[in-house]
This record gives C-alpha cells, sequence and structure tokens, in this order.
C-alpha cells in the first residue's frame, strides 16, 4: 500500500476478467458477501442507486459497534471506472472523501487500482485496512 500526505493507493490483480470484478463491487449483494471479516468488520446491508449522481449505502458491525457508510457516485465506466465519495459515520468529525477503482484486463487478469484521496491524517489511519479488503475481494472472486 502506498499513501501520500491525503491518499491510499494499493493495487492488486485478479485473476479474472474486469467485468467479473466490476460486478463483485457494485452488486449490493455480492459486496454483503465479501466486504468485510467477520467478528471484525461485517457489512449486513448494502444499497445502491448504481448511477452517476446516484446514492449508496452500507451499514453492518465494525469492531463491535454499529457503522454505515454512504456517498454517491461520481463515475461508472463499466467495467473500467468506478468511482464514489465516502463518509463513514465512525470517525469523529468525518469529511468526505472520494474512492476510486480502475481496473485494467490483460490476458484474463484484471489489475484493480484503488485510490482513496482527500483523506486527513486520522482518515488515513483509520482506512488502514484497504489491502484486507482487496485481498477479500480477490479470494471472493477468483473463488
Amino acid at each position: 500500500m502506498t499513501t501520500t500526505n491525503t491518499d491510499i493507493i494499493q493495487e492488486i490483480t485478479i485473476k479474472a476478467p474486469a467485468t467479473r470484478v466490476f460486478e463483485a463491487l457494485t452488486s449490493p449483494e455480492q459486496r454483503k458477501v465479501w466486504w468485510g471479516t467477520e467478528g471484525r468488520f461485517q457489512t449486513t446491508h448494502v444499497e445502491s442507486d448504481l448511477r452517476v449522481g446516484g446514492k449508496w449505502s452500507m451499514s453492518g458491525t465494525g469492531f463491535g459497534r454499529p457503522f454505515t457508510v454512504k456517498g454517491e457516485y461520481r463515475a461508472i465506466e463499466s467495467p473500467h471506472v468506478l468511482a464514489f465519495t465516502w463518509l463513514p459515520d465512525w470517525q469523529p468529525n468525518p469529511t468526505e472523501t472520494l474512492v476510486r477503482f480502475d481496473l485494467t484486463e490483460k490476458d484474463g487478469l484484471t489489475t484493480v487500482r484503488l485510490t482513496h484521496s482527500g483523506l486527513t491524517p486520522e482518515g488515513l489511519e483509520a482506512h488502514a485496512g484497504w489491502p484486507r479488503l482487496l485481498a477479500q475481494l480477490r479470494n471472493y472472486v477468483e473463488h
């Protein structure tokens, strides 16, 4: 994982077509399955109006407490780009940030580049779980 003063950048490769990865990122039912780790951070409800300007939200339990994160879709270019705002309720005085997934497919492999930008120093620390979450996405899509 790479971080700057305000951004987290993480890249992984998944053995699947970009359309399959994009589907796992955008389907509320699929997101509930892979987004989280039981006993740590588990998503139990996802709503999604998948269109630019559409709203989305996820809720569940994180570290023993209920959580909700919500946002608005900013870019949807299936199956290559998905970007949305991110506003978590677990941080004191949360600020809206931007999460962007760029998918590049070559020879049956998809490179997923995640950029979470606009974070405060506290936000950088609070969102250090992206590598684990992307590994869960890879495991879900490949199996």
